[in-house]
């Protein structure tokens, strides 16, 4: 049991986010559920959440690219329970960038999300983690290490996040472990066909594709039973980084 930790999630109403929260709710976490322009979604998540256990679920609201917003995020979720234990750097955009159709703003968006904005709100965040020895956990991707073909930007952008998981472990520690958990094949994109679903499960070792709860459960893992690991990232991709 968590024994009412407080946990921040980033991108929290939709997708791994969600679940996560669930997940770590039911564990006996509380929730800081960040969200930028889901608002019914996360409201709906909350009082499901509430009615489970009263006051035990905060919304935030924060454009995660906007500069002057992450001191901010970080204060609000800290005066929520005068706790932080957790941060969960999970918000992301991707999208295609082909080369020949990439632009500045593709940049900017791809890399802001996915690095800036975990970058500076760890920032943010690390004097109430250290008054914990609390954790940071953040969302990479199998892709850092194995480009995907037509997604350079982003691929380059989780590649950098990977980085800053060690850097940061390096920095911030001894009083805060950082460490990051890389999805392959567990929720689908909106665009994809069942012939390519089909041959990125083939590629798996355990021939089938993951559930969000896998990694949830991976998070929970770095959370409570893994006090000794930072500057690691857990691919939890059924085998699929391994394979050729």
């Amino acid at each position: 049991m968590a024994d009412n930790k407080v946990v921040l999630i980033t991108g929290a109403a939709h997708r791994i986010g969600a679940v996560t929260a669930r997940y770590l709710h039911e564990a006996g976490f509380n929730i800081i559920l960040h969200y930028l322009s889901s608002r019914s979604p996360a409201q709906a998540l909350q009082k499901e959440l509430n009615g489970k256990r009263e006051n035990s679920v905060v919304l935030v609201q924060a454009d995660l690219c906007a500069n002057n917003a992450l001191n901010a995020l970080a204060k609000e979720a800290f005066n929520a329970w005068q706790r932080l234990d957790v941060l969960i750097n999970n918000a992301s955009t991707f999208y295609r960038t082909p080369i020949g159709s990439a632009n500045d703003q593709h940049w900017d968006d791809l890399f802001g999300t996915n690095v800036k904005a975990p970058f500076f709100l760890s920032q943010a965040a690390a004097p109430f983690l250290r008054k914990t020895h609390g954790c940071i956990i953040n969302m990479v991707d199998i892709h850092a290490r194995r480009p995907l073909k037509e997604y350079s930007i982003y691929s380059m952008a989780k590649a950098a996040l990977e980085t800053m998981t060690k850097a940061l472990a390096r920095e911030l520690g001894p009083e805060i472990r950082v460490n990051g958990v890389a999805p392959g094949a567990i929720l689908w994109p909106d665009n994809i066909d069942e012939v390519t679903k089909q041959r990125i499960v083939s590629k798996t070792f355990l021939k089938r594709k993951g559930e969000p709860e896998d990694i949830a459960k991976a998070i929970r893992f770095i959370i409570e039973d893994a006090p000794y690991m930072t500057g690691q990232i857990i691919s939890i991709d059924g085998g699929r980084s391994l394979s050729s």
